[in-house]
């Protein structure tokens, strides 16, 4: 009788750890399940162009662990060369709580940083420019709550300029076309007229502000007897990369058989572009933006990313316009358009 009492207490502190176990196991999962961090993520492009940033930089979040709708939601607004619309959508971003702020190109970057300003949400940008304004301190340290992948305007300007020059060297009159109030335009401008100058050439110049100047000046131009340009050279600004600027440059450079030498792979009809890989930059981005999640770096201290510049020629519109490439060019193209 004493061994039956005995085995049947065994039994009972057997099942009675078994429960308490599994208790223990499953309040351990729940707590786990609501402590999951699901980060958000406000990302703002200010030119249908550069869309394809913001998918490098979901698809490289995705690869470093961030899965949409799991651990993080993304709340993406894609505009058009709409300075208003980008300070609203970075303030609507602020006011949700965002843990960080995605922006680019460098109108929008502005517009989150300001946004931010007070607050403990990060800013991350691509394709903006840096040079001749106080978006960061410095490439080592960029300072504040911010970092990112810089636009390579001043350089990318001049070296397409030689570019030009080298596929169409009877083009002395260079045209650019720009928005005055943009932030890259000046650094740009002021390495690109000593190099004008070097090479012997002209620089006509047509600063505007707006959609609306910039189609006048266009029509003013093309009511000339002599139009006064031999070739045009894309500056880094929204307007001119925004879908209906680029559309009236591209119709203005077509009815008057002028090479477009572009500054973005998205300039579909200049003969060539010579800029960095949008999707790429996304990746770069991304890769910044985990450092700030994991709590290892403040963005304020991580080194701002220079991209690499690619060179793509469209053949096709080379061809059209009576141009001659060389193979040393040819070689260099990371694309070819036929």
């Amino acid at each position: 009788m004493n061994q039956s009492k005995q085995l049947k207490s065994g039994w009972k502190i057997i099942l009675a750890t078994f429960l308490i176990m599994a208790c223990l196991f499953i309040s351990g999962c729940g707590e786990k399940k609501e402590t999951e961090k699901v980060y958000r993520v406000g990302i703002v492009s200010g030119a249908r162009a550069f869309i394809e940033i913001a998918d490098g930089f979901k698809a490289k979040m995705t690869e470093l662990g961030y899965i949409e709708g799991r651990n993080i939601v993304y709340d993406l607004h894609e505009l058009d060369a709409d300075p208003a619309g980008e300070k609203r959508v970075a303030r609507r971003f602020v006011g949700d709580k965002v843990d960080l702020i995605f922006a680019f190109p460098t109108g929008p970057a502005f517009a989150a940083k300001a946004a931010a300003q007070g607050t403990n949400i990060p800013v991350v940008f691509a394709l903006a420019g840096i040079e001749g304004n106080n978006l960061v301190e410095s490439v080592p340290k960029p300072g504040g709550n911010i970092t990112g992948v810089r636009f390579p305007g001043p350089e990318s300007t001049v070296k397409r300029l030689d570019i030009l020059h080298e596929l169409a060297p009877q083009a002395n009159r260079i045209y650019i076309i720009y928005d005055y109030n943009y932030p890259n335009a000046h650094s740009a401008i002021e390495q690109l007229r000593p190099a004008i100058r070097d090479m012997g050439l002209t620089l006509v110049e047509d600063p505007v502000n707006n959609l609306e100047e910039l189609q006048a000046a266009l029509q003013k131009r093309a009511a000339l007897d002599d139009i006064g340009i031999d070739a045009i050279l894309m500056m880094p600004d929204i307007l001119t990369h925004s879908s209906e600027g680029f559309r009236e440059i591209l119709k203005f450079a077509n009815e008057h058989k002028v090479p477009i030498a572009g500054s973005m792979a998205s300039d579909l009809g200049a003969v060539f572009s010579y800029s960095p890989d949008t999707f790429e930059m996304g990746i770069l981005a991304a890769i910044q933006a985990d450092r700030i999640f994991k709590g290892t770096t403040p963005a304020g201290t991580i080194m701002v990313v220079t991209p690499t510049l690619y060179l793509r020629l469209n053949y096709k519109v080379i061809k059209e316009l009576g141009l001659n490439v060389s193979e040393g060019l040819l070689s260099k193209a990371k694309e070819i358009i036929l």
